[in-house]
């Protein structure tokens, strides 16, 4: 095996997470810069706040497919390299949270990277280490985000809900215990980039998504009308 295949997975890697399928996404739906936009997120999240919930679930679909991706490309062009197979995917989180494609200046003239938060990427690399998962992961992520409204909370809980997952497997025999070290980096890079929304579910302020953003602005329209 050459010695230059697994930098080149790893590159490989980071430039596919890097792709901002939500920037693309809602350009090309309705114009607009999602980085523009409430988070400033390139996710499905954010591309749903901006473009409505398709925009936003084909976004996080693609997103997804960029985890899975990379898992394919490491037992691909890099057989039997665990660290590889681990190591593909969390590079796609970072990429993903941290794309070069997203590189401008602000109004100040400083450089900015941007990016998602990592949710489904996160999805992707363990659906790609094993498949069922994404039938797990997804609906479960869903009705977290859309039961409790905070997007943050969700993506928080993806690779926590696939490590207990990966655990039970391994205990059992039926996957290695090293998929339990891919959990962990993607839970770090998730946590790392959630640092304001944390600060936010903190105070109470974090922002909600579906039936409770809808149901809070509602309350907030009628404390209006009554101190007006």
């Amino acid at each position: 095996m050459q010695s230059w295949i697994p930098y080149a997975v790893l590159v490989l890697s980071y430039l596919i997470g890097a792709i901002p399928m939500g920037f693309i996404a809602v350009k090309l739906t309705t114009g607009k810069d999602v980085r523009q936009i409430q988070s400033g997120r390139t996710g499905g999240t954010n591309a749903m706040r901006a473009a409505g919930f398709w925009v936003g679930f084909l976004t996080s679909l693609a997103d997804v497919g960029k985890g899975m991706v990379s898992v394919w490309l490491a037992r691909n062009l890099n057989p039997g390299n665990t660290w590889i197979e681990v190591l593909a995917p969390t590079i796609v989180i970072i990429g993903h949270n941290y794309s070069i494609f997203t590189l401008h200046r602000d109004e100040n003239g400083r450089l900015k990277i941007g990016g998602g938060a990592g949710g489904a990427p996160s999805v992707g690399g363990a659906s790609g280490l094993w498949p069922p998962m994404f039938f797990i992961l997804v609906p479960l992520g869903a009705l977290i985000l859309f039961g409790i409204g905070y997007a943050s909370v969700a993506t928080l809980s993806l690779p926590i809900i696939a490590a207990l997952i990966f655990a039970l497997r391994a205990s059992m025999g039926l996957s290695p215990w090293y998929y339990l070290w891919y959990c962990l980096f993607a839970e770090i890079i998730i946590l790392w980039a959630l640092r304001p929304n944390l600060k936010r579910l903190a105070n109470g302020t974090e922002r909600l998504v579906g039936w409770r953003a809808k149901r809070r602005k509602r309350a907030e329209a009628r404390k209006q009308d009554t101190t007006s």
